[in-house]
C-alpha cells in the first residue's frame, strides 16, 4: 500500500517531498478555483443572453405583428360586436402592447437572476480566504532548550547513534 504520492505508507517523507506535494496542492487548488470561476461566468453569461433574447423577441413582436395583427382584430371586433373601426383599432393595438409587455416581464426576471449571479465574487473571495490561510499558515514553535542542557542534549543523540552504528557493524 502505498500513499497519493507513492511513498510507502508509515515512511517518513522528507521536508522537500512535503513541500513538492504542498506546491502541487496549491497548484491544482488554483486551477480549479479558476476553473470554477469561468463556470461560473459562463452561466452568468447564458443567463444574460437569455435576457437580451427575451428583449429582442419583444421587440419583435411588438414590431412585425401589429400591422396585419391589427388589422385583422380590428375587423373581427367591429364584426363581433359593431363599435367603430377607430375604437377597434385602439383594442387591437393594447392587445399587441399587453403581449409585448409580457414577454418584457420575462426579459426583465432574467435579466435580475443574471445580475444576481455572484460567480466571480464568489470565487475571488475564496481564494482571499485560501491566500489568507495559507499567508497565517505558521510551523509550530519548537521549545528552546536551556543553554546547559544543549550540549548534553547533542551529546546524548551522538552516543546513541554511535550506538547504532557499532551494533549494525558487529
Amino acid at each position: 500500500m502505498s500513499a497519493p504520492d507513492g511513498s510507502p505508507v508509515g515512511a517518513e517523507r522528507s521536508i522537500g517531498q512535503l513541500f513538492a506535494s504542498a506546491t502541487t496542492d496549491l497548484s491544482a487548488l488554483v486551477h480549479d478555483e479558476i476553473a470554477l470561476a469561468k463556470a461560473q461566468l459562463k452561466q452568468d453569461v447564458k443567463r444574460g443572453a437569455t435576457s437580451g433574447g427575451a428583449f429582442s423577441v419583444a421587440g419583435a413582436v411588438l414590431l412585425f405583428s401589429l400591422p396585419m395583427l391589427n388589422f385583422a382584430l380590428a375587423y373581427g371586433i367591429r364584426t363581433w360586436s359593431g363599435w367603430n373601426l377607430a375604437v377597434c383599432f385602439l383594442l387591437s393595438f393594447a392587445a399587441n402592447v399587453l403581449v409585448a409587455g409580457l414577454l418584457a416581464l420575462i426579459g426583465v426576471m432574467f435579466a435580475k437572476k443574471a445580475k444576481k449571479g455572484q460567480g466571480p465574487q464568489k470565487v475571488a473571495a475564496s481564494m482571499k480566504e485560501s491566500a489568507s490561510v495559507l499567508q497565517n499558515a505558521k510551523p509550530h514553535p519548537r521549545p528552546e532548550l536551556p543553554e546547559d542542557r544543549a550540549p548534553a542534549a547533542i551529546e546524548a543523540v551522538a552516543h546513541s547513534r554511535s550506538e547504532v552504528v557499532a551494533r549494525s557493524s558487529s
